[in-house]
C-alpha cells in the first residue's frame, strides 16, 4: 500500500471512529469532545429558527447529517482521483470527448448555463464538478486503460459505483437512512478503498 493510500485510509478510519463517537454523544446527549466555537450568525440562526423545527426532525437531520459528510468526502475524493489521473495523461485538456463521453460533456455545458442563467454564484470553475455521480463511473469505464493502474477490477468498481449511487439518493433527497442502509454506506466506503489496494 502506497503512503497515499494508507494516508488516505486512515482519514476514513478516522471519519468512522468519529461517526461512531457522534452517536454515543447524541444517544446519550453528553459532549466528549470540544466543539469548535461558532460565529455569531450561526449562533443565532441556531437560537432563532431550529428550535421552530420538529424536535424529531432535528434527531433526523443529526443523524444524516454524518451520512452525508462521509459520502461528501468520497464523491469529492473520486473526483479528485479522477482529475489527478487524467492530468497525468499527455493531454493538458482532458476535459473532451475522447476521455469524457459525450453526453456528458454536454449535460455539463448546460448545467453551467443553467447556473448563469440563474444568477448564482458558480460552484466552480472545473467542469468536472458539474457532473453527477452516475457521470464519474462512466468516465472511470470509459478511462478504463487508465483507471485500471489504480482500481484492480472495472467490474467492482462498477458494482460499487452503483450501491453508492443507490445509497446517495436518500442521503442528497432528505430521506431517513435506515441503520440498514448507513452500515452499507459504511461498508461500501471500505470497499472503495480497497479497490485501490
Amino acid at each position: 500500500m502506497s503512503f497515499v493510500d494508507k494516508v488516505k485510509s486512515f482519514g476514513m478510519t478516522n471519519m468512522l471512529l468519529e461517526t461512531d463517537l457522534d452517536d454515543v454523544e447524541r444517544r446519550y446527549d453528553i459532549e466528549l469532545r470540544e466543539k469548535n466555537e461558532k460565529s455569531e450568525q450561526v449562533k443565532d440562526i441556531e437560537r432563532t429558527y431550529v428550535p421552530q423545527f420538529e424536535e424529531n426532525l432535528r434527531k433526523e437531520a443529526q443523524y444524516m447529517a454524518r451520512n452525508y459528510e462521509l459520502f461528501y468526502c468520497l464523491e469529492k475524493t473520486i473526483r479528485q482521483q479522477i482529475s489527478e489521473l487524467l492530468e497525468a495523461t499527455e493531454e493538458s485538456d482532458w476535459w473532451n470527448d475522447k476521455y469524457v463521453p459525450q453526453h456528458i460533456v454536454g449535460e455539463v455545458k448546460k448545467r453551467i448555463q443553467r447556473e448563469r442563467e440563474a444568477g448564482i454564484t458558480p460552484r466552480s470553475l472545473d467542469p468536472l464538478d458539474y457532473t453527477n455521480f452516475g457521470e464519474l463511473g462512466e468516465i472511470i469505464k470509459k478511462n478504463w486503460s487508465i483507471f485500471a493502474s489504480v482500481f484492480n477490477n472495472v467490474k467492482a468498481v462498477e458494482k460499487i459505483m452503483f450501491n453508492l449511487n443507490t445509497l446517495r439518493n436518500p442521503i442528497a433527497h432528505c430521506s431517513l437512512l435506515a441503520e440498514d442502509e448507513k452500515l452499507r454506506l459504511e461498508l461500501s466506503l471500505r470497499d472503495w478503498f480497497r479497490l485501490a489496494e
